[in-house]
């Protein structure tokens, strides 16, 4: 249990019980916790010029168990891998996914209109690389200045 030595009102709230699970969930392991450390996969989701870029870390995976859709302003990545469990083996920390299907789905808000027709994936040595390009509308377009 999380005790507080300081006198006055943070004895009050260290002693909440939403506290002590918070700071309970936080410092514990990733199994502790139910497996849901943080969301999976990682991504990075950045933008230059003309395009939208969205890294995911998908180890173990193939493209051919990925799916990946937009649809007005969003954008999902799914995907399931199968991994055999050892035989008679007695896991002394069991953090990644094993024994039958592992699955996700992860969906982003994307906030600038993008070319849906011109959306490319690449996945190399674990890392899903999606393209967005920027539709037309939404990139920054110089205006010549005319003399008077």
């Amino acid at each position: 249990m999380l005790t507080c030595r300081v006198p006055g009102m943070f004895n009050e709230f260290a002693a909440a019980p939403e506290v002590e699970r918070l700071m309970s969930s936080f410092f514990a392991s990733p199994t502790a916790t139910g497996g849901a450390a943080q969301a999976f996969p990682p991504l990075n989701v950045w933008e230059d010029a003309d395009s939208l870029h969205v890294e995911a870390e998908l180890p173990g995976f193939s493209m051919e168990n990925l799916e990946i859709t937009t649809l007005s302003n969003e954008l999902t990545i799914a995907g399931s891998r199968s991994e055999a469990a050892p035989e008679n083996a007695t896991f002394h920390r069991r953090e990644r996914a094993a024994g039958g299907s592992s699955q996700f789905r992860r969906t982003l808000r994307i906030g600038v209109p993008i070319d849906a027709d011109q959306v490319t994936a690449r996945l190399e040595q674990g890392v899903l690389t999606v393209t967005l390009p920027k539709a037309a509308a939404a990139k920054p377009r110089k205006i010549e200045v005319k003399a008077g």
